[in-house]
């Protein structure tokens, strides 16, 4: 299983920044913050506020502030300046991000996780044995 999610937003803040609802992330440094276009509108726990991660071409990049209604802050900092910007894939499930490594993270079950995913993700499903693809509207 794989989930990508697209980047609406990047920005550089100055160390003291509150991020998120309620502020309760605060920058230490100056800091390079992408926000990704999900939620927990779209199934991703809240619980994943400030602790859990995406990843962007192998490198894991925290989670900052509450996980948002249909928004998710991300720290970008560890990526090369101009890696990342409008329209980039983050993934939040695959090969570097299992459901039990976002479940364990979100204090729950896999199978939680899963079938909390919600609609507004298109879904193509693939035949393992074929190799073809099959496209679920």
């Amino acid at each position: 299983m794989r989930l990508d999610v697209a980047v609406i937003q990047t920005r550089t803040v100055p160390a003291g920044t509150k991020v998120g609802y309620g502020g309760i992330h605060v920058t230490s440094k100056e800091t390079r913050l992408a926000t990704i276009a999900a939620g927990y509108a779209d199934g991703l726990p809240r619980s994943l506020s400030d602790r859990g991660a995406v990843y962007f071409e192998g490198t894991r990049l925290p989670i900052v502030g509450r996980v948002s209604m249909d928004s998710i802050t991300i720290d970008i900092s560890a990526l090369p300046e101009g890696a990342i910007g409008l329209g980039s894939l983050v993934e939040v499930l695959g090969p570097n991000r299992t459901l039990d490594d976002v479940a364990r993270e979100a204090g729950t079950i896999s199978y939680e996780i899963l079938t909390a995913l919600g609609h507004r993700y298109h879904r193509q499903y693939r035949s393992i044995a074929s190799g073809r693809k099959r496209h679920v509207q």
